[in-house]
């Protein structure tokens, strides 16, 4: 038994364990990597941006013009950066985070980030009037692109086929790993996209250090800005309201406690939120489709509060298929999805009769559009472009 034991552990300890080296790397002297989110709990007045550049911090600000304001100069504002030098295991570089409150809604802005002398190109932002009725976003899981992938591709694609798009979701693992090679591969992926419409992602298990204990490096958070000012201790959680929509970000990759600490937080939200449409993206399912008692924790800590509290919709990644299941015991359905966009299959076992459809083998995403009382979501593959699968929920309220 013990030698049985001893072999598995063996064979796991890489999985469980091992960290790819990181290469040295000098950032750019000028800015690169600028990626737009969203900034506080309104998601219509309020943004960021970050970017990278240089290994020591300088003065730095967004330039940005209202494009629907007659005052001239005064539709052009500086908005002053914060930056932070982070030192990673082979490297050195400094991230800038810029926050943009009160902006009007309905307006279009162009903007571009500044570091000393140095400036990016233009970008532009539209924002959404409040009082609009409808809702549309882009969802994927795991992306995790190979250097050199195809995920830009992708998406590119996914956004041309759906223009109406406002934002973009991810369930985790935007990332392969967490060394400056593979965000340069995540910041190819979301380039023409990333700087115009708001990313929002939650973290994946590689987005972790691995160890016996995971760690998840500041860097990520200096990149996805929004939690700078939202974690609950070391836990990445955020919570965005967009017109009748409240999106809820977890991080279920933490140990029991921390996992906890973010039970409460998650409840304290679902209680004081008067949206019509509440969506939770967690990166493991609740519902697994590789065995019965995987993410057993994870259901335990959440699942209840997902169904008391009338949850819609619960975006999830880190197993690599598309599999969707609705629970109809509710006041309204409840559909669990899981999903994902990697070159990176894996063995599924689905318990039976635990989901209502499957499709292995396939790197899809999915498309959520909520008009005033139904949501409707359509998923695709994302290599064909072909419909694989499609439902509407009416809201309960």
């Amino acid at each position: 038994m013990l030698v049985a034991v001893g072999g598995w552990c063996a064979s796991r300890w890489d999985v469980w364990f091992h960290n790819p080296e990181e290469a040295p790397y000098t950032p750019s002297s000028t800015p690169t990597r600028v990626l737009l989110t969203f900034g506080d709990e309104d998601g219509i007045k309020s943004r960021n941006v970050s970017w990278m550049c240089g290994e020591e911090v300088q003065t730095s600000c967004v330039e940005l013009i209202d494009l629907n304001s007659q005052l001239v100069p005064q539709n052009r504002q500086l908005i002053k950066a914060s930056g932070e030098v982070f030192e990673s295991r082979s490297g050195k570089a400094t991230y800038y985070v810029a926050r943009m409150r009160g902006l009007n809604a309905g307006h279009t802005y162009r903007y571009r980030v500044c570091t000393g002398d140095k400036k990016s190109e233009w970008h532009e932002f539209h924002l959404p009037c409040k009082d609009e009725h409808e809702t549309t976003f882009i969802y994927m899981g795991d992306i995790q692109d190979s250097i050199g992938g195809i995920a830009n591709q992708l998406l590119k694609e996914a956004f041309r086929q759906n223009p109406d798009a406002e934002f973009f979701v991810c369930g985790g693992d935007l990332t392969e790993r967490p060394t400056d090679a593979y965000w340069g591969e995540t910041f190819a992926s979301l380039d023409s996209i990333g700087q115009v419409v708001p990313v929002l992602t939650v973290t994946g298990n590689h987005d972790y250090l691995k160890g016996v204990i995971g760690q998840l490096e500041r860097r990520f958070s200096l990149i996805h800005s929004y939690y700078l000012d939202s974690m609950i201790g070391e836990n990445q959680v955020f919570t965005v309201r967009y017109k009748d929509v409240q999106l809820f970000c977890l991080d279920s990759n933490r140990e029991f406690f921390h996992l906890w600490t973010q039970r409460q937080w998650l409840e304290e939200h679902l209680t004081k939120s008067n949206t019509k449409w509440k969506i939770v993206v967690v990166h493991h399912p609740l519902y697994s489709v590789r065995g019965e008692t995987n993410n057993l924790i994870q259901r335990w800590m959440f699942d209840d509060l997902i169904q008391k509290y009338g949850v819609n919709v619960i975006l999830q990644g880190h197993e690599h298929a598309y599999a969707r299941r609705i629970s109809d015991t509710l006041p309204s359905s409840l559909i669990y999805i899981i999903s994902h966009c990697s070159p990176k299959g894996y063995r599924i076992n689905p318990p039976e009769g635990r989901f209502d459809k499957i499709e292995k083998d396939i790197r899809s995403y999915q498309k959520v559009r909520i008009s005033c009382d139904t949501l409707f979501l359509t998923a695709y593959d994302a290599v064909k472009g072909t419909l694989i699968d499609s439902l509407c929920i009416p809201s309960s309220r």
